[in-house]
């Protein structure tokens, strides 16, 4: 389905990011990777799914980087046909706790690197009439919980920021949507999971399930993979049509 077609994937070296491109890389999308996990290994991995791979190491929190990262993209493969808006970083803190610097990190990575990778890819897609834009929002893009202004915050704009692309691109083969997962089990929420456990004393199985039992009511943790399919239908045929959406994946936690 994306034979002949290049999709750069933020923060892919790991994680939601990673099964995201594999999945592409089975439709035969050629991959541009991008963060700071094990580079080789992720590489190794989507290279073995038989489509051409290449990395580039922007740092998500200097335009100057992400402007690199678009350029050689482009001159690596012609041009990005699919963007795939993934990489963030958290910090938990109270608000009046929060150190300023973290909330400019945050807002940097999660937020702004979406809009300056966008508006480099949208003119090469409108050449073409064809671009796939995916933003890998959160259920805190539409709800909140505590101690987390800079995410939430930063995850409440890339909703409305994919609703506005949606909305300029509304009569072009362009489509530009969010993805919102709950609990994914990726290396990040397995560390917060170990901590519950050492901070409670209790198993990690049990931690496990006091995190999901708080928000997630399928008491199942949505997996990278899953992600990756929704991403594979949001390039496809069927969702030409479908533009600005906030489509959570989350087992019922925004149903609540």
């Amino acid at each position: 389905m994306l034979n002949g077609k290049t999709a750069l994937v933020t923060g892919s070296t790991s994680g939601i990011g990673l099964g995201i491109a594999r999945s592409l890389a089975r439709q035969g999308a050629r991959i541009v990777l991008n963060g700071f996990g094990d580079v080789e290994a992720a590489r190794a991995e989507v290279a073995a799914l038989g489509v051409e791979v290449d990395y580039h190491g922007a740092d998500m929190s200097k335009p100057a980087e992400i402007a690199d990262m678009m350029a050689f993209a482009a001159a690596r493969f012609g041009r990005v046909d699919v963007l795939v808006n993934n990489a963030g970083i958290q910090h938990v803190a109270p608000i009046e706790e929060f150190d300023p610097a973290r909330w400019d990190a945050v807002i940097a990575i999660n937020l702004s690197s979406a809009f300056h990778t966008t508006r480099l890819a949208i003119p090469a897609m409108r050449q073409a009439d064809w671009g796939r834009i995916i933003n890998i929002a959160s259920t805190h893009g539409l709800v909140a919980s505590p101690f987390k202004s800079a995410y939430v915050a930063a995850k409440h704009a890339i909703v409305g920021l994919t609703k506005v692309v949606a909305l300029e691109t509304a009569t072009t083969g362009i489509t530009c949507n969010a993805i919102c997962p709950g609990w994914v089990l990726t290396p990040l929420v397995a560390r917060q999971i170990e901590a519950r456990s050492h901070d409670e004393g209790i198993s990690v199985q049990q931690a496990e399930r006091e995190l999901l039992e708080e928000k997630q009511p399928s008491l199942a943790f949505t997996t990278p993979q899953e992600l990756g399919e929704l991403a594979v239908f949001l390039c496809g045929p069927a969702s030409k049509n479908v533009r600005g959406v906030a489509w959570n994946v989350d087992g019922g936690w925004v149903a609540r």
